[in-house]
């Protein structure tokens, strides 16, 4: 990368930054506070009635899926939300005429939506402290899976942003198809305790892969494996990311 265009990447990055933590009230906080009230709900009213899975208690069993959700929801949010807004006040013109090629432009929302994930991932992690002692078996697949969870939706939130005609069109996307996707996917019981035509159907959820390898990586527990897992999750980035470049280079919904 040359110098010119790794000043045009910081430059949309921290632009990134900036416009999330100037409003971390509203970018960080609200994550924090739900993860505090599924814990208090589900850790402290209804864990004692289930009892231990996978020899764990119930509140260790379900963190992982609970610091993965806003992962999911942030890194989405943060880039759907800023190159939406772009088009909306026709910014992104600016960016699209300049001699910057498409792949920067994409690389620098999501490096900031994947920044916005990690932090917000970290904060929600402290809160946990509070109440357990979670383990965390293997470290660096923790910030690789997070690493790879949050590059994956920034990618989403990007093309969302392309094809959304309205903010109603961003809500559409997080309310009916990534809010039970995540449910859906094992956040809160073990998927092998599910009748085999719902485990079935489970294999076609790519949230599903990404708790397991999560709590993989926290718990030791592998209820799916690790390399079949890992697999899905980059071959959707790959594919996601070049339909994104796709998409920028035929101008769909930015030009027009």
């Amino acid at each position: 990368m040359n110098h010119n265009l790794l000043i045009a990447y910081e430059t949309i990055v921290r632009k990134e930054f900036v416009r999330f933590a100037r409003i971390w009230i509203q970018t960080i906080l609200p994550s924090v506070i739900t993860i505090f009230l599924y814990i208090t709900i589900f850790g402290n009213f209804i864990g004692d009635r289930i009892g231990n899975i996978d020899s764990f208690n119930y509140v260790d069993y379900i963190i992982p899926g609970l610091i993965i959700m806003p992962i999911i929801s942030n890194s989405y949010m943060n880039v759907v939300g800023s190159f939406y807004s772009s088009r909306f006040q026709k910014s992104h013109e600016e960016l699209l005429v300049s001699p910057v090629p498409n792949y920067i432009i994409l690389l620098g929302y999501v490096t900031g939506g994947v920044m916005r994930a990690f932090v917000v991932g970290l904060a929600v992690y402290l809160v946990t402290t509070l109440f357990t002692n979670i383990p965390i078996a293997n470290i660096p697949l923790v910030i690789l899976v997070t690493f790879l969870t949050a590059f994956l939706f920034s990618i989403a939130g990007f093309i969302n942003a392309i094809y959304a005609k309205s903010f109603d069109d961003i809500n559409i996307v997080t309310t009916f198809i990534l809010t039970p996707l995540t449910y859906l996917g094992g956040t809160f019981y073990s998927i092998d305790a599910l009748p085999q035509v719902w485990q079935d159907i489970s294999l076609f959820n790519p949230i599903a892969y990404i708790i397991s390898t999560y709590r993989l990586a926290f718990l030791g527990i592998e209820e799916t494996s690790l390399f079949l897992s890992l697999t899905i999750i980059v071959v959707l980035i790959i594919i996601l990311f070049f339909s994104a470049l796709m998409i920028l280079s035929r101008g769909t919904g930015i030009k027009n």
